[in-house]
């Protein structure tokens, strides 16, 4: 995917600090944050939505990553967060999971 601004992150056509990297996903700062602590976790591989993706494995190591990125920052409490279409809220069509914290979540969220 040649024009997928995520895809250019991890492959690091745009540079971007990694809190975390392998072989599979990448972790960087959202740059709209919505907390104080506020990361996503992408898959190197493009995947439109989360819809598409049809190994659990790789979900399932998308959300240890995060667990482990909290843990090493110190984020206790946090909300993981995965739009999937415009409707939604999705504004960058590559799959990614939102970890935020360091503030009280509200529910519903707005």
């Amino acid at each position: 995917m040649g024009d997928c601004f995520f895809c250019k992150i991890s492959s690091g056509e745009i540079p971007t600090e990694f809190l975390f990297e392998d072989d599979k996903v990448v972790a960087f700062r959202d740059i709209d944050p919505q907390g104080p602590f506020h990361i996503l976790i992408i898959p190197k591989e493009h995947y439109t939505s989360i819809k598409e993706v049809k190994d659990k494995s790789l979900t399932g190591h998308m959300f240890s990553v995060g667990n482990r990125v909290a843990e090493d920052n110190n984020i206790e409490n946090f909300r993981y967060i995965i739009n999937t279409g415009e409707e939604a809220g999705q504004t960058v069509f590559h799959v990614h999971l939102h970890l935020i914290g360091g503030r009280r979540m509200t529910w519903p969220p707005g």
